[in-house]
């Protein structure tokens, strides 16, 4: 590719001579408010930038995408490790197959890095330090409420998310969380934001960080989702405050 296709290639497949013969305000707001806007913007920084499109791009299944923005995240910091924890830990918040989806994408670019197994994090393996009186309330509540309604979900929420996945060290828990409310409110999955919200701003997710996620999602999973995410945000911001 030469230099001057490249200078004219977008974030994905297209590029902007592609985007400009369809669309050519589409092109204009790409470079400016997206790119040369939002890209920019000092609230969070770049690798975190990353890391929340790529969860909003694997929950919306959103290929078209993924190899440019896998690619910029490793380039801005998220180690090969923790992309593959990313895809590992979104196949239980946004199912298998948005997860095998990014994995079709994720294999070329790590076989064009030369990232083998040998950087990738185990299957099984030490776990983190598990909170047991948060995890013991956390259970406690979820059995009491939906116990009778669906126990399987509740027993796997319990062994398989709370006390193994979120424990998996290759992706720390300020990430995991920002992963996971990432990918809510992409989604548009309103009613676990709350929860995950508040977990993400207890591991060390800041106010200013979390209203830029939002500010960030809209780009990516349009302002519908982030417009909806809003009283949700706007609650727990209030009552942390309190």
């Amino acid at each position: 590719m030469t230099e001057t296709r490249k200078s004219n290639m977008l974030p994905s497949v297209l590029s902007y001579d592609d985007v400009r013969a369809v669309s050519p305000a589409l092109e204009h707001y790409t470079k400016g408010p997206l790119l040369n806007g939002l890209w920019k913007r000092p609230e969070v920084s770049p690798r975190d930038r990353s890391i929340v499109t790529v969860a909003a791009l694997i929950a919306r299944i959103q290929t078209i995408e993924m190899p440019f923005h896998f690619a910029l995240a490793l380039d801005n910091g998220v180690k090969p490790s923790e992309l593959s924890e990313i895809i590992t830990h979104l196949a239980f918040y946004s199912g298998w197959a948005n997860a095998m989806s990014a994995i079709a994408v994720a294999k070329d670019i790590f076989h064009q890095r030369k990232i083998g197994i040998d950087q990738l994090p185990p299957a099984t393996g030490k776990l983190i330090p598990l909170n047991e009186d948060a995890e013991a309330k956390r259970a406690t509540q979820v059995s009491n409420n939906f116990g009778q309604v669906s126990p399987g979900l509740v027993q796997n929420t319990t062994d398989l998310l709370f006390r193994d996945l979120w424990l998996r060290p290759a992706l720390a828990p300020r990430d995991r969380s920002l992963v996971t409310v990432s990918a809510l409110i992409a989604s548009g999955q309103v009613a676990q934001i709350t929860y995950h919200l508040n977990r993400a701003m207890d591991n060390g997710l800041t106010q200013p960080q979390a209203s830029e996620v939002v500010t960030h999602i809209a780009f990516y999973a349009g302002w519908p989702n982030a417009f909806s995410a809003l009283p949700v945000v706007k609650e727990v911001f209030e009552k942390r405050q309190k």
